[in-house]
Protein backbone atom coordinates (compact mmCIF):
# COMPACT_ATOMS: atom_id res chain seq x y z
CA UNK A 1 0.00 0.00 0.00
CA UNK A 2 1.54 3.31 -1.04
CA UNK A 3 0.41 6.64 0.32
CA UNK A 4 0.37 9.47 -2.24
CA UNK A 5 3.23 11.73 -1.25
CA UNK A 6 6.26 13.61 -2.43
CA UNK A 7 9.26 11.46 -3.34
CA UNK A 8 10.65 9.82 -0.23
CA UNK A 9 14.09 11.40 -0.42
CA UNK A 10 12.81 14.99 -0.55
CA UNK A 11 11.57 15.08 3.02
CA UNK A 12 13.33 14.63 6.32
CA UNK A 13 12.48 11.53 8.36
CA UNK A 14 10.19 12.17 11.31
CA UNK A 15 11.29 10.02 14.23
CA UNK A 16 8.91 8.89 16.92
CA UNK A 17 10.62 10.24 20.06
CA UNK A 18 14.30 11.11 19.57
CA UNK A 19 15.90 12.58 22.71
CA UNK A 20 16.60 16.30 22.89
CA UNK A 21 20.27 16.74 23.80
CA UNK A 22 21.41 20.37 23.65
CA UNK A 23 24.82 21.96 24.18
CA UNK A 24 24.01 22.72 27.81
CA UNK A 25 23.44 19.01 28.42
CA UNK A 26 26.72 18.09 26.76
CA UNK A 27 28.62 20.70 28.79
CA UNK A 28 27.04 19.46 32.02
CA UNK A 29 28.04 15.87 31.30
CA UNK A 30 31.55 16.98 30.38
CA UNK A 31 31.80 18.94 33.63
CA UNK A 32 30.92 15.84 35.64
CA UNK A 33 33.27 13.62 33.64
CA UNK A 34 36.11 16.03 34.32
CA UNK A 35 35.23 16.34 38.00
CA UNK A 36 36.53 12.87 38.80
CA UNK A 37 33.23 11.87 40.46
CA UNK A 38 30.86 10.10 38.08
CA UNK A 39 28.79 7.70 40.20
CA UNK A 40 26.10 8.72 42.74
CA UNK A 41 27.24 11.90 44.45
CA UNK A 42 26.60 15.63 44.77
CA UNK A 43 24.98 16.00 41.34
CA UNK A 44 22.41 13.31 42.14
CA UNK A 45 21.69 14.85 45.55
CA UNK A 46 21.09 18.24 43.92
CA UNK A 47 18.82 16.71 41.27
CA UNK A 48 16.76 15.03 43.99
CA UNK A 49 16.23 18.34 45.80
CA UNK A 50 15.24 20.08 42.58
CA UNK A 51 12.77 17.34 41.65
CA UNK A 52 11.15 17.43 45.07
CA UNK A 53 10.77 21.20 44.78
CA UNK A 54 9.34 20.92 41.27
CA UNK A 55 6.74 18.35 42.33
CA UNK A 56 6.01 20.00 45.68
CA UNK A 57 6.83 16.87 47.68
CA UNK A 58 8.64 16.06 50.91
CA UNK A 59 11.52 14.31 49.18
CA UNK A 60 12.64 12.60 45.98
CA UNK A 61 14.98 9.67 45.39
CA UNK A 62 16.69 9.07 42.05
CA UNK A 63 17.56 5.66 40.67
CA UNK A 64 18.84 3.82 37.64
CA UNK A 65 15.39 2.93 36.31
CA UNK A 66 11.67 3.12 36.99
CA UNK A 67 11.73 -0.66 37.41
CA UNK A 68 14.46 -0.67 40.02
CA UNK A 69 12.79 2.05 42.06
CA UNK A 70 9.30 0.54 41.88
CA UNK A 71 10.68 -2.85 42.88
CA UNK A 72 12.54 -1.31 45.81
CA UNK A 73 9.33 0.36 46.97
CA UNK A 74 7.50 -2.98 46.96
CA UNK A 75 10.37 -4.50 48.97
CA UNK A 76 10.31 -1.59 51.44
CA UNK A 77 6.56 -2.05 51.88
CA UNK A 78 6.97 -5.79 52.45
CA UNK A 79 5.11 -7.08 49.38
CA UNK A 80 5.65 -10.78 48.78
CA UNK A 81 4.01 -14.15 48.07
CA UNK A 82 0.29 -14.21 48.80
CA UNK A 83 -0.06 -10.46 48.35
CA UNK A 84 -1.94 -8.75 45.53
CA UNK A 85 -1.18 -5.55 43.64
CA UNK A 86 -4.02 -3.98 41.64
CA UNK A 87 -2.93 -2.47 38.32
CA UNK A 88 -4.33 -1.88 34.83
CA UNK A 89 -4.08 -4.43 32.05
CA UNK A 90 -3.51 -1.47 29.71
CA UNK A 91 0.11 -0.67 30.55
CA UNK A 92 3.71 -1.57 29.77
CA UNK A 93 4.94 -4.86 31.19
CA UNK A 94 7.24 -3.19 33.77
CA UNK A 95 4.22 -2.25 35.89
CA UNK A 96 3.38 -5.91 36.42
CA UNK A 97 6.87 -7.40 36.13
CA UNK A 98 8.02 -5.81 39.38
CA UNK A 99 5.08 -7.47 41.15
CA UNK A 100 5.95 -10.92 39.81
CA UNK A 101 9.59 -10.42 40.83
CA UNK A 102 8.39 -10.20 44.46
CA UNK A 103 6.35 -13.38 44.18
CA UNK A 104 3.14 -11.38 44.51
CA UNK A 105 0.09 -11.48 42.22
CA UNK A 106 -0.75 -8.72 39.75
CA UNK A 107 -4.53 -8.20 39.71
CA UNK A 108 -5.27 -6.75 36.29
CA UNK A 109 -8.20 -4.38 35.80
CA UNK A 110 -9.82 -3.64 32.45
CA UNK A 111 -10.43 -0.12 31.16
CA UNK A 112 -13.78 1.51 31.94
CA UNK A 113 -16.55 1.21 29.38
CA UNK A 114 -16.85 3.42 27.51
CA UNK A 115 -13.59 5.33 27.70
CA UNK A 116 -14.47 8.63 29.34
CA UNK A 117 -12.78 11.60 30.94
CA UNK A 118 -10.16 9.31 32.45
CA UNK A 119 -8.86 8.26 29.04
CA UNK A 120 -6.80 5.06 29.21
CA UNK A 121 -6.43 5.33 33.01
CA UNK A 122 -7.89 3.30 35.85
CA UNK A 123 -10.80 4.69 37.83
CA UNK A 124 -11.68 4.09 41.47
CA UNK A 125 -14.95 2.46 40.42
CA UNK A 126 -12.97 -0.04 38.33
CA UNK A 127 -10.52 -0.74 41.15
CA UNK A 128 -13.06 -1.10 43.96
CA UNK A 129 -14.45 -4.57 43.07
CA UNK A 130 -10.92 -6.01 43.07
CA UNK A 131 -10.00 -4.94 46.60
CA UNK A 132 -9.52 -7.86 48.97
CA UNK A 133 -7.82 -8.85 52.19
CA UNK A 134 -4.72 -9.64 50.10
CA UNK A 135 -4.50 -6.19 48.48
CA UNK A 136 -1.31 -4.49 49.55
CA UNK A 137 -0.77 -1.94 46.75
CA UNK A 138 -2.88 -0.13 44.17
CA UNK A 139 -0.81 1.03 41.20
CA UNK A 140 -2.61 3.08 38.53
CA UNK A 141 -0.76 4.35 35.44
CA UNK A 142 -0.86 7.84 33.92
CA UNK A 143 -0.99 6.64 30.32
CA UNK A 144 0.44 9.15 27.88
CA UNK A 145 0.86 11.76 30.61
CA UNK A 146 -2.85 12.15 31.44
CA UNK A 147 -2.96 12.25 35.26
CA UNK A 148 -5.06 9.95 37.42
CA UNK A 149 -6.91 11.76 40.20
CA UNK A 150 -5.38 9.36 42.71
CA UNK A 151 -5.44 11.95 45.46
CA UNK A 152 -9.23 11.56 45.49
CA UNK A 153 -8.82 7.85 46.26
CA UNK A 154 -7.22 8.21 49.70
CA UNK A 155 -10.39 8.88 51.66
CA UNK A 156 -12.30 6.21 49.75
CA UNK A 157 -9.54 3.68 50.43
CA UNK A 158 -9.50 4.57 54.13
CA UNK A 159 -13.27 4.05 54.29
CA UNK A 160 -12.89 0.66 52.60
CA UNK A 161 -10.13 -0.30 55.03
CA UNK A 162 -12.25 0.71 58.02
CA UNK A 163 -15.07 -1.52 56.78
CA UNK A 164 -12.98 -4.48 55.66
CA UNK A 165 -9.81 -4.31 57.70
CA UNK A 166 -6.17 -4.45 56.62
CA UNK A 167 -3.85 -7.31 57.52
CA UNK A 168 -0.34 -5.89 57.80
CA UNK A 169 2.58 -8.22 57.12
CA UNK A 170 5.33 -5.73 57.94
CA UNK A 171 6.05 -2.83 60.24
CA UNK A 172 5.78 -0.40 57.33
CA UNK A 173 2.38 -1.77 56.33
CA UNK A 174 1.20 -1.49 59.93
CA UNK A 175 2.33 2.14 60.07
CA UNK A 176 0.34 3.00 56.94
CA UNK A 177 -2.64 0.89 57.99
CA UNK A 178 -4.06 0.50 54.48
CA UNK A 179 -2.97 -0.49 50.96
CA UNK A 180 -0.26 1.72 49.49
CA UNK A 181 -1.21 4.13 46.69
CA UNK A 182 1.74 3.84 44.31
CA UNK A 183 1.45 5.85 41.09
CA UNK A 184 3.16 4.73 37.89
CA UNK A 185 3.95 8.26 36.71
CA UNK A 186 6.46 7.13 34.07
CA UNK A 187 4.75 9.41 31.50
CA UNK A 188 3.47 12.27 33.60
CA UNK A 189 6.25 14.48 34.94
CA UNK A 190 4.89 18.02 34.62
CA UNK A 191 1.24 17.02 34.36
CA UNK A 192 -0.93 18.70 36.96
CA UNK A 193 -4.12 18.29 38.98
CA UNK A 194 -5.77 21.35 40.51
CA UNK A 195 -2.65 23.33 39.71
CA UNK A 196 -0.36 20.93 41.59
CA UNK A 197 2.30 19.01 39.68
CA UNK A 198 1.93 15.23 39.62
CA UNK A 199 4.07 13.66 42.31
CA UNK A 200 2.34 14.88 45.46
CA UNK A 201 -1.05 13.13 45.13
CA UNK A 202 -0.16 9.47 45.72
CA UNK A 203 1.80 8.08 48.67
CA UNK A 204 4.66 7.48 46.25
CA UNK A 205 4.97 8.40 42.56
CA UNK A 206 7.57 6.85 40.27
CA UNK A 207 8.81 8.67 37.17
CA UNK A 208 10.86 7.35 34.26
CA UNK A 209 13.70 9.23 32.57
CA UNK A 210 14.24 6.68 29.79
CA UNK A 211 15.53 7.96 26.45
CA UNK A 212 12.05 8.50 24.97
CA UNK A 213 10.57 10.34 27.96
CA UNK A 214 9.87 14.08 28.11
CA UNK A 215 12.81 14.50 30.47
CA UNK A 216 15.61 12.03 29.88
CA UNK A 217 18.76 10.96 31.66
CA UNK A 218 19.26 8.22 29.00
CA UNK A 219 18.08 5.67 31.55
CA UNK A 220 16.91 6.35 35.09
CA UNK A 221 13.98 7.50 37.13
CA UNK A 222 12.88 9.02 40.41
CA UNK A 223 10.31 8.49 43.15
CA UNK A 224 8.66 11.37 44.98
CA UNK A 225 7.42 10.88 48.53
CA UNK A 226 4.13 12.25 49.84
CA UNK A 227 3.39 9.82 52.66
CA UNK A 228 1.22 10.50 55.72
CA UNK A 229 2.82 12.29 58.66
CA UNK A 230 3.40 8.98 60.45
CA UNK A 231 6.40 8.53 58.13
CA UNK A 232 9.68 10.44 58.22
CA UNK A 233 10.41 11.24 54.54
CA UNK A 234 14.13 11.54 55.25
CA UNK A 235 14.26 8.05 56.73
CA UNK A 236 12.12 6.54 53.97
CA UNK A 237 14.29 8.18 51.33
CA UNK A 238 17.41 6.83 53.01
CA UNK A 239 15.96 3.31 53.03
CA UNK A 240 14.98 3.47 49.36
CA UNK A 241 18.49 4.68 48.44
CA UNK A 242 19.99 1.76 50.36
CA UNK A 243 17.72 -0.70 48.59
CA UNK A 244 18.93 0.69 45.25
CA UNK A 245 22.53 -0.03 46.28
CA UNK A 246 22.30 -3.68 47.34
CA UNK A 247 21.00 -2.59 50.74
CA UNK A 248 24.40 -1.07 51.57
CA UNK A 249 24.34 1.42 54.44
CA UNK A 250 26.92 3.77 52.87
CA UNK A 251 27.30 4.77 49.27
CA UNK A 252 30.65 5.69 47.74
CA UNK A 253 30.26 9.39 48.48
CA UNK A 254 29.42 8.73 52.14
CA UNK A 255 32.49 6.55 52.57
CA UNK A 256 34.67 9.10 50.79
CA UNK A 257 33.57 11.97 53.03
CA UNK A 258 33.58 9.96 56.28
CA UNK A 259 36.51 10.22 58.66
CA UNK A 260 38.21 7.87 61.07
CA UNK A 261 39.76 4.43 60.96
CA UNK A 262 36.49 2.68 60.03
CA UNK A 263 35.34 5.19 57.43
CA UNK A 264 35.39 2.44 54.82
CA UNK A 265 33.12 0.12 56.81
CA UNK A 266 29.50 -0.44 55.79
CA UNK A 267 26.67 -2.82 56.55
CA UNK A 268 24.08 -4.43 54.29
CA UNK A 269 20.69 -3.81 55.85
CA UNK A 270 18.63 -5.84 53.35
CA UNK A 271 19.35 -7.78 50.14
CA UNK A 272 18.62 -4.97 47.71
CA UNK A 273 19.38 -4.48 44.05
CA UNK A 274 21.77 -2.27 42.06
CA UNK A 275 19.83 0.60 40.51
CA UNK A 276 21.39 3.83 41.75
CA UNK A 277 21.63 6.92 39.52
CA UNK A 278 25.02 8.20 38.42
CA UNK A 279 26.06 11.84 38.58
CA UNK A 280 26.43 11.73 34.79
CA UNK A 281 22.73 10.98 34.48
CA UNK A 282 21.81 13.51 37.13
CA UNK A 283 23.72 16.24 35.29
CA UNK A 284 21.57 15.58 32.21
CA UNK A 285 18.43 15.62 34.33
CA UNK A 286 19.25 18.91 36.04
CA UNK A 287 19.70 20.70 32.72
CA UNK A 288 16.46 19.25 31.37
CA UNK A 289 14.52 20.10 34.53
CA UNK A 290 15.75 23.71 34.43
CA UNK A 291 14.25 24.19 30.96
CA UNK A 292 11.31 21.83 31.47
CA UNK A 293 8.66 24.53 31.61
CA UNK A 294 9.59 25.71 28.12
CA UNK A 295 9.82 22.12 26.88
CA UNK A 296 6.32 21.37 28.12
CA UNK A 297 4.95 24.50 26.50
CA UNK A 298 6.30 23.42 23.12
CA UNK A 299 4.85 19.92 23.56
CA UNK A 300 1.48 21.48 24.37
CA UNK A 301 1.53 23.67 21.26
CA UNK A 302 2.46 20.70 19.06
CA UNK A 303 -0.34 18.59 20.53
CA UNK A 304 -2.73 21.52 20.09
CA UNK A 305 -1.75 21.47 16.40
CA UNK A 306 -2.64 17.78 16.20
CA UNK A 307 -5.97 18.49 17.91
CA UNK A 308 -6.79 21.22 15.41
CA UNK A 309 -5.83 19.02 12.46
CA UNK A 310 -7.94 16.06 13.59
CA UNK A 311 -10.87 18.03 15.00
CA UNK A 312 -14.18 17.24 13.32
CA UNK A 313 -12.62 14.34 11.40
CA UNK A 314 -15.12 11.57 12.03
CA UNK A 315 -12.88 8.55 12.66
CA UNK A 316 -10.61 10.32 15.14
CA UNK A 317 -10.98 10.13 18.90
CA UNK A 318 -8.50 12.61 20.34
CA UNK A 319 -6.52 11.96 23.52
CA UNK A 320 -7.62 13.51 26.78
CA UNK A 321 -5.39 16.51 27.42
CA UNK A 322 -7.18 19.08 29.55
CA UNK A 323 -10.25 19.40 31.71
CA UNK A 324 -11.38 21.67 34.53
CA UNK A 325 -8.88 20.06 36.92
CA UNK A 326 -6.16 18.42 34.88
CA UNK A 327 -3.42 19.20 32.38
CA UNK A 328 -1.48 16.45 30.63
CA UNK A 329 2.28 16.35 30.20
CA UNK A 330 1.69 15.49 26.51
CA UNK A 331 4.12 12.61 26.61
CA UNK A 332 2.16 10.77 23.91
CA UNK A 333 -0.32 11.81 21.27
CA UNK A 334 -2.45 8.66 21.43
CA UNK A 335 -5.02 8.85 18.64
CA UNK A 336 -7.81 6.28 18.29
CA UNK A 337 -9.26 5.55 14.84
CA UNK A 338 -12.31 3.62 15.89
CA UNK A 339 -13.45 2.62 12.42
CA UNK A 340 -10.28 0.54 11.88
CA UNK A 341 -9.61 -2.99 13.04
CA UNK A 342 -6.21 -4.01 14.36
CA UNK A 343 -4.77 -5.22 11.05
CA UNK A 344 -5.86 -2.01 9.35
CA UNK A 345 -4.27 0.07 12.12
CA UNK A 346 -1.07 -1.89 11.52
CA UNK A 347 -1.31 -1.19 7.78
CA UNK A 348 -1.64 2.51 8.55
CA UNK A 349 1.54 2.45 10.66
CA UNK A 350 3.34 0.70 7.81
CA UNK A 351 2.20 3.31 5.33
CA UNK A 352 3.58 6.03 7.58
CA UNK A 353 6.86 4.17 7.79
CA UNK A 354 7.10 4.00 4.01
CA UNK A 355 7.25 7.79 3.90
CA UNK A 356 9.68 8.03 6.84
CA UNK A 357 7.20 8.84 9.58
CA UNK A 358 7.58 6.73 12.70
CA UNK A 359 4.58 5.79 14.83
CA UNK A 360 3.98 3.40 17.69
CA UNK A 361 1.27 1.66 19.73
CA UNK A 362 0.66 2.18 23.47
CA UNK A 363 0.03 -0.45 24.72
CA UNK A 364 -0.45 -4.12 24.02
CA UNK A 365 -2.67 -5.18 26.95
CA UNK A 366 -0.71 -7.43 29.29
CA UNK A 367 -2.82 -10.57 28.71
CA UNK A 368 -1.73 -10.52 25.04
CA UNK A 369 1.89 -11.01 26.10
CA UNK A 370 3.15 -14.58 26.43
CA UNK A 371 4.57 -14.10 29.92
CA UNK A 372 1.13 -13.20 31.23
CA UNK A 373 -1.01 -15.41 29.02
CA UNK A 374 1.04 -18.36 30.30
CA UNK A 375 0.15 -17.32 33.85
CA UNK A 376 -3.56 -17.57 33.16
CA UNK A 377 -4.44 -14.01 32.19
CA UNK A 378 -7.07 -14.19 29.45
CA UNK A 379 -7.45 -11.35 26.92
CA UNK A 380 -11.18 -12.06 26.82
CA UNK A 381 -11.42 -10.75 30.38
CA UNK A 382 -10.24 -7.34 29.18
CA UNK A 383 -12.49 -6.42 26.23
CA UNK A 384 -12.21 -2.64 26.66
CA UNK A 385 -8.43 -2.73 26.79
CA UNK A 386 -8.36 -4.89 23.66
CA UNK A 387 -10.75 -2.59 21.83
CA UNK A 388 -8.73 0.50 22.74
CA UNK A 389 -5.45 -1.13 21.75
CA UNK A 390 -6.74 -2.37 18.38
CA UNK A 391 -7.37 1.13 17.03
CA UNK A 392 -4.74 3.19 18.91
CA UNK A 393 -1.79 4.83 17.15
CA UNK A 394 0.78 7.02 18.91
CA UNK A 395 2.00 9.80 16.65
CA UNK A 396 5.37 11.60 16.84
CA UNK A 397 5.52 14.20 19.61
CA UNK A 398 8.92 15.61 20.57
CA UNK A 399 10.99 18.78 20.69
CA UNK A 400 12.55 18.30 17.26
CA UNK A 401 9.16 18.72 15.57
CA UNK A 402 7.86 21.90 13.96
CA UNK A 403 4.31 22.72 12.91
CA UNK A 404 5.04 21.75 9.31
CA UNK A 405 6.07 18.27 10.52
CA UNK A 406 2.86 17.88 12.49
CA UNK A 407 0.85 19.02 9.46
CA UNK A 408 2.63 16.45 7.33
CA UNK A 409 1.81 13.68 9.81
CA UNK A 410 -1.84 14.72 9.95
CA UNK A 411 -2.16 14.78 6.15
CA UNK A 412 -0.42 11.44 5.77
CA UNK A 413 -2.62 9.75 8.39
CA UNK A 414 -5.75 10.97 6.61
CA UNK A 415 -4.50 9.81 3.20
CA UNK A 416 -3.46 6.42 4.56
CA UNK A 417 -6.84 6.03 6.21
CA UNK A 418 -8.58 6.76 2.92
CA UNK A 419 -6.41 4.18 1.13
CA UNK A 420 -7.31 1.55 3.72
CA UNK A 421 -11.04 2.21 3.41
CA UNK A 422 -10.81 2.12 -0.38
CA UNK A 423 -9.34 -1.38 -0.26
CA UNK A 424 -12.16 -2.89 1.76
CA UNK A 425 -14.57 -5.25 0.07
CA UNK A 426 -17.60 -3.22 -1.05
CA UNK A 427 -20.28 -3.25 1.61
CA UNK A 428 -17.97 -4.51 4.36
CA UNK A 429 -17.31 -2.64 7.60
CA UNK A 430 -15.00 -4.80 9.72
CA UNK A 431 -14.80 -2.24 12.54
Amino acid sequence: MDVPSSPKNTRKPIGFAPPFIDDDTIRAVERVLRSGWITTGPETAAFEKELAAYCGTDAAVCGGSWTGLAGGILDWFGVGPGDEVILPSYTYCATANVVLHRGATPVMVDLPSPLNQDGFNLTWDAVFPHLSARTKVIMPVDVGGWPTCIGDWTTKLEHWTTSHGFQANSEVQATLGRPLLLLDAAHSLGASIDGQSVGAQADLSVFSFHAVKNLTTAEGGAVTLSLPSSFDPTEVGKKLRMLSLHGQSKDAASKYHASGRDAWRYDVIAPGFKCNMTDIQAAMGRVALARYGADLEKRHTLADRYDAGFANWGPAHLPKRRDERRQTSDHLYALRLTDLIETERNDLIQQLREVDIAANVHFQPLPLLSAYAQRGHDPKDHPEALAAYACEISLPLHLHLEFEDVDRVIATVKRAHAVILSQRTPGSNPA
